[in-house]
């Protein structure tokens, strides 16, 4: 099994960059990721799949909120994606690629893959993929992860020697409308880590008191977490996990 780098826990990661609308900087936009890299923090991104096949560095399934326009992330190409404005600022929404071309192994670079089965089913593949291409030759500090367990096993193939976890969840019923109970209760309980090779989970915030991830953490797991907001919560976290995701202020930097 692959291990997480330390660097992973030892630099505060910016939730999708260090994105602030009033500065101009969108989530996942170049400008939140250079403001990170300048910052020296780690970076989470999240990827989507256009509709040429490429990984896109893009949170919502949907565009209207990032940027004004109408209808999935999927029916538009990268090219045609390239050319959409990020709403609070002037960028547009970049490749994985473009993304990697930035960083190039400045900080560490925590990957989501976006789950593209709709119900953390099997129907995953093509998302993955193009992750797998475009980090080909990559060389800075890197780890992957996914809400689904079927994408985290398909990255274990098409990249084995890439640190891997689980982003996880208390999965109440409010925030997870569109999952069947029956998944819910399964995945609250994160039954697939072994199986799946991971060296870490980045668990919600709120729900770090959970006896599972206790439990992981014992048997050698790094524990990460999602999003804290505050200073406050970032101690309250510190207690349990080894590092934190955040947004919304600056959280102090060691490294």
């Amino acid at each position: 099994m692959t291990q997480l780098p330390e660097v992973f826990l030892q630099r505060p990661i910016t939730h999708r960059a260090l994105h602030d609308v009033k500065q101009g900087r969108a989530e996942n936009s170049p400008a939140a990721i250079k403001a990170a890299i300048k910052a020296g923090y780690g970076i989470e991104i999240d990827l989507q799949l256009s509709a040429d096949g490429q990984a896109m560095v893009f949170h919502d399934y949907d565009l209207l909120r990032l940027t004004g326009q109408k209808g999935p992330i999927q029916r538009r190409s990268a090219a045609e994606l390239g050319q959409i404005a990020l709403l609070g600022g002037s960028d547009t929404v970049p490749t994985l690629t473009q993304v990697l071309d930035q960083v190039a192994g400045q900080v560490p670079l925590l990957i989501e893959i976006k789950d593209q089965d709709g119900q953390m089913g099997a129907n995953i593949g093509k998302l993955e993929e193009a992750t797998a291409r475009a980090l080909q030759g990559y060389e800075g500090p890197v780890a992957l992860m996914s809400f689904s367990p079927h994408s985290v096993q398909k990255m274990a193939g098409l990249c084995p020697d890439i640190p891997r976890g689980l982003t996880t969840s208390a999965y109440r019923s409010e925030d997870w409308q569109l999952l069947p109970n029956g998944t819910r209760d399964r995945l609250r309980e994160i039954p697939d880590y072994d199986a799946l090779g991971c060296c870490f989970i980045s668990h919600e915030a709120d729900d770090l008191d959970r006896p599972r991830v206790a439990e992981l953490k014992r048997r050698g797991a790094n524990v990460l977490c999602w999003t804290i907001r505050s200073p406050e919560a970032e101690a309250e976290a510190r207690k349990i996990a080894q590092n934190v995701t955040f947004e919304g202020y600056l959280a102090e930097n060691p490294a």
